[in-house]
């Protein structure tokens, strides 16, 4: 048969989609989510305050490595100059890249708001509206190819993140062995991050990838095994570590401010 009969012998429909239930819910939802983040973050970043108040740190500022940023607020010091960062810019803007590079190149977070935002394709048996397709071979796509990469660098800010929890076991006087409100945002939102981060289909790659024989290597294939488990619910882990982010953050903007009180329960 010739090339190009397939394509003629296809019946011609001009809808769109033959679906009639609400395809477009799901994406719509993931746009109106991620687009909402999108603002908060950069909100957040920009606003360069109310981010320390000890022995909490919101994980949008962790580490804040800039003499501009509140004593305190980071384990390793502020050996960096503000000059270094630019005049007016929030180090929060430079934190930022790692962790939502790692995010936004998420073989999850692709599908996501790839058809949430350009619609390609918005949902299952619907056309998208894009003539040409190119993939992720050209600019600014072809940046997703770093994923692995920012996965390492989303691991050593997970570690940071889990210092920070740790820490605020402490008081306002330093002193060890309590807990507050906050101690228990600060530890949700590490341990999602890191179910998140070891629940990445790069993590299960890097664990058990490019092995001949699981005999061989016992110890990989039990971590492989175990990642593998904890890779079917990637998409939930990758939801309620977003979700308890930003209300870590949120939280300790507003214990910082003064709007609300960081109740100890020891």
């Amino acid at each position: 048969m010739a090339t190009g009969v397939f394509s003629e012998l296809r019946a011609k429909i001009k809808e769109r989609t033959l679906r009639t239930d609400k395809w477009w819910l799901q994406p719509l939802i993931t746009f109106a989510v991620l687009f909402s983040f999108i603002i908060y973050a950069t909100f957040r970043a920009s606003e360069n305050k109310y981010y320390y108040l000890e022995p909490l740190v919101s994980p949008f500022y962790s580490p804040c490595l800039s003499t501009a940023c509140v004593e305190g607020s980071s384990p390793l010091g502020q050996p960096f100059n503000n000059e270094y960062f630019g005049i007016g810019i929030s180090p929060a803007l430079f934190i930022l890249i790692f962790p939502l590079g790692f995010r936004m190149t998420c073989y999850y977070y692709r599908k996501s708001y790839y058809r949430a935002f350009w619609m390609s394709p918005p949902a299952c048996a619907v056309a998208e509206p894009h003539a040409k397709y190119t993939g992720e071979t050209r600019a600014p796509l072809i940046l997703q190819n770093g994923h692995r990469w920012f996965f390492y660098a989303g691991l050593v800010f997970n570690v940071l993140l889990t210092y920070d929890a740790i820490i605020a076991f402490r008081n306002e006087e330093k002193e060890w062995g309590h807990m507050s409100i906050g101690t228990l945002v600060l530890v949700f939102s590490a341990a999602m991050l890191w179910m998140y981060s070891l629940s990445c289909h790069t993590c299960r790659h890097t664990i058990g990838g490019r092995l001949k024989h699981f005999s061989k290597h016992p110890v990989r294939y039990k971590a492989w095994t175990f990642i593998s488990a904890l890779n079917h619910k990637h998409p939930t882990y990758a939801w309620i570590s977003l979700f308890g982010v930003a209300f870590a953050d949120i939280y300790v903007r507003q214990v910082a401010s003064g709007a609300w009180t960081n109740f100890y329960l020891f």
